[in-house]
Parts: C-alpha cells; sequence; structure tokens
C-alpha cells in the first residue's frame, strides 16, 4: 500500500482505518454524516483528528490525475477543494484467498480530500429553500470560477452544479470547484474548447435544474433552461470585460488607469499589458492580460492579515477606507493606509466582534459576521437617517438578529 501526502498540516496515515477494502466494504461506523451531494463515484466522509475528510473511490489513473490537478490548480490559489493524500496499491499486502473474498481493489485508488466547512452543494441549498436573487447568486457564482479556472489555462470538462460547493461570501455566493477528474491544465485554453466547455455547463446546469424543478425545489416561475442560459451571458459578459481590448487616442491614456480600475473592481489583476500603435499612429490599442484573480482578498492580507473570501475582502476594505477617511478627516492629515488598516482593526473590527457572545455565532466566520454587522448598521442608519455607529450596531445585531435566529 502506497500513501501519497499533501500536507504536513494533514498526515492522514492512520493505519487503524480499513484502506485494503473497498469503501463499499468499509464498516459504516466509521463515516460521518455531512452535508453532502450527488456523486458519480463512491464517496464517503470520515472523521480524523477533529477534522473532516472526503474518501473517494476511483481508477488509479484518474486519482492520480486529480489528485495532481487539485494540488496544482491549489498552488495558482483557485477556489478548489484542497487534496489532501492519495492511497494506491491498496490490495498489494492481501492474500490471494482475502483478494477472493472481496471486492477488487485492482487497480483502484483512493483520493483524500478536505471537508469545506461551511461550503454546501446544490441540492441541500436549493431544497433547504431560496430566493430568486440567491439563485442568480450561485449561477454568478459558478460563471465566475468558470472564468478564473479558464483565465489560469484550466479546461473543466464538466461544469455544474453537482460538480461544485457554495459558500456565503458576504451576502453573496463563491463558488468552489469540487471535481477535477475530467479536466486538463493547460498554458492557455483554446477558444474552442473554452466554448465546449462553457456550452457543457449549459447542458449540464439546466440538467441539475430540472431535477430541482421536478422535485418542486425552484423559486416560482423560472425556468431551468432560462437559468443556464444566464449563467452563459453573465460568463459571456464577464470574460469580455476581461479579456476585449480597446482602441483609443494617445491623449487619453487615463483610459489604461480606468480599465485596470475596473478589472481589478472584479476582483482580478493584470499582469501586464500589450500596447501597440495603430491608425498609422493616431490610435493606441491596449490588450490587458489578466492572469491574477482575488485582487481584494490579497489587498486586505497583506494590511490586516485576515485570510478572507473575497467579496468579504471587498467589503471590509470599504469599511477600512471609509475609517481612514474619517480619522484624516478627524486629526487633519492624510492618514497612510497601513496605519488606518491597524487602527481599524484595533478600533473597528476586533471590538464589532467581541460584542458578539461566542455561543452565538454558530458556523458565521468573523469577515461574515462583520458583513452582517455592517448590513444591520446601514438598515438601522436608514431607519433613524443617521449613523448609528458600530458600537450600537453590533449591539442592535445581538439582540434583534442573532438571538432571534439561535432561538
Amino acid at each position: 500500500m502506497k500513501f501519497k501526502i499533501a500536507t504536513p498540516s494533514h498526515y492522514f496515515t492512520d493505519l487503524h482505518l480499513p484502506w485494503d477494502r473497498h469503501l463499499n466494504e468499509w464498516p459504516e461506523e466509521k463515516f460521518v454524516e455531512v452535508a453532502r451531494g450527488i456523486h458519480r463515484n463512491v464517496v464517503k466522509f470520515i472523521s480524523n483528528q477533529g477534522k473532516v475528510y472526503a474518501l473517494k473511490e476511483l481508477s488509479t489513473p484518474i486519482a492520480e490525475k486529480e489528485y495532481g490537478l487539485l494540488r496544482e490548480l491549489q498552488e495558482l490559489e483557485l477556489p478548489v477543494v484542497e487534496a489532501v493524500g492519495l492511497v494506491t496499491h491498496r490490495d498489494a499486502n492481501l492474500t490471494d484467498e482475502e483478494k477472493a473474498a472481496r471486492k477488487s481493489l485492482d487497480g483502484r485508488g483512493l483520493l483524500i480530500t478536505n471537508y469545506m466547512v461551511g461550503a454546501l452543494p446544490y441540492r441541500v441549498i436549493i431544497e433547504n429553500g431560496i430566493s430568486k436573487e440567491q439563485l442568480f447568486q450561485m449561477l454568478d457564482a459558478l460563471a465566475e470560477l468558470l472564468v478564473r479556472l479558464h483565465l489560469s489555462g484550466f479546461y473543466w470538462g464538466d461544469c455544474s452544479f453537482s460538480n461544485a460547493l457554495f459558500r456565503r461570501d458576504a451576502g453573496l455566493m463563491a463558488a468552489y470547484l469540487v471535481d477535477a477528474e475530467t479536466g486538463d491544465l493547460l498554458d492557455e485554453v483554446p477558444d474552442m474548447r473554452r466554448e465546449f466547455d462553457l456550452d457543457l455547463a449549459r447542458t449540464n446546469i439546466a440538467g441539475d435544474l430540472m431535477d430541482m424543478e421536478a422535485a418542486a425545489c425552484l423559486p416560482g416561475g423560472l425556468d431551468p433552461i432560462d437559468l443556464a442560459d444566464s449563467l452563459v451571458d453573465q460568463y459571456n459578459r464577464l470574460w469580455s470585460e476581461l479579456t476585449h481590448f480597446e482602441v483609443f487616442d494617445p491623449e487619453d491614456q487615463f483610459l489604461i488607469e480606468k480599465r485596470i480600475s475596473r478589472i481589478n473592481d472584479l476582483g482580478f489583476d493584470v499582469e501586464e499589458m500589450e500596447i501597440s500603435i495603430v491608425d498609422g499612429g493616431k490610435k493606441v490599442r491596449m490588450v490587458p492580460r489578466v492572469v491574477e484573480h482575488w485582487h481584494h482578498k490579497r489587498k486586505l492580507a497583506s494590511l490586516t492579515g485576515m485570510h478572507v473570501q473575497e467579496n468579504q475582502a471587498r467589503r471590509l476594505l470599504n469599511s477600512l477606507n471609509r475609517y481612514r477617511v474619517i480619522l484624516s478627516e478627524r486629526e487633519a492629515k492624510e492618514i497612510p493606509l497601513p496605519v488606518a488598516a491597524y487602527r481599524w482593526m484595533s478600533e473597528i473590527f476586533n471590538p464589532s466582534l467581541q460584542a458578539v457572545p461566542a455561543e452565538l455565532k454558530g458556523d458565521l466566520e468573523d469577515a461574515e459576521l462583520f458583513h452582517e454587522i455592517l448590513e444591520h448598521r446601514w438598515y438601522l442608519s436608514e431607519s433613524s437617517h443617521a449613523d448609528v455607529g458600530m458600537p450600537a450596531a453590533a449591539v442592535s445585531y445581538v439582540e434583534n438578529v442573532l438571538k432571534k435566529r439561535k432561538s
């Protein structure tokens, strides 16, 4: 038997587990119940040293391919599940009699991934009841995920709701790839393969949503085909904004900064630009090279050390920048951004979280909790026609939102 371990933080080689058996033959008491979707392969969940892991039965070549792809996508900082380990040659120490008495493990591998706390399959989210707005947020999140993957050179080959997980992200949704066995990581995804990937996504998502429609779980009046088409439209809008070229007058070079700013606002960075002179020197042609992502997430991490989701980072940076303006006006001088970040953490962010009792937080991450307090502050301020401030908003949020939610 051979173990591959991806990271020392998940040193997963518990020899008390029956690795030399097919997952279908493991004792049921070895497994734990978690929110799960529908899988084409046998997938089970186990707990080890306080963490939950997903185990997936695959043929060894496919398991090795998916393990390698997930690790490469992680290194590119793309939103994917974390590959923890790979088990192969599981029947190497079995006798012929043991092999004959068990389900064959010839050429079978086990892929181990970390269970993403707070991320849910689409079926669980929709079956629990969602609004039309939330469903469109899920579609937008999946479209953005596919764009990110294509920009990084990854051809998915099976984009669907079933092969992704969704997590709350500052009132929106963030999507994560959980199944990469059909994918390929290339230097660049050719347009033909990219369009085929998008067409597959449309077909798969329409099918996923037809299942929900048949179960009477879709919000009223929504058509699965129209919803799948809306994902394609959102993908095309985002792809165009990130990759199309612009032609402008040489005197209008401010348009370069404006375009980069728009791209940054979408959560992407520009690594380089191709600038060329056209029309006999009368025009400038600009083609951005967008290869990085999570602009706000990285900026917040560099200022505060916090590692959060992209939309959460965008919202927190807005709060930080607003507080910087207040500090600058109060002290009649420009406050450097790193100084403002330190004071925002100590005077706004941390006190707001400390006002929330631990037993009421539930599974909310700190960044999501702070976002909800910001939202609550906005509603209170709108009602009173004046800014109520974060301390009062935090107290009201605990009393009027969290305690009612808990009950």
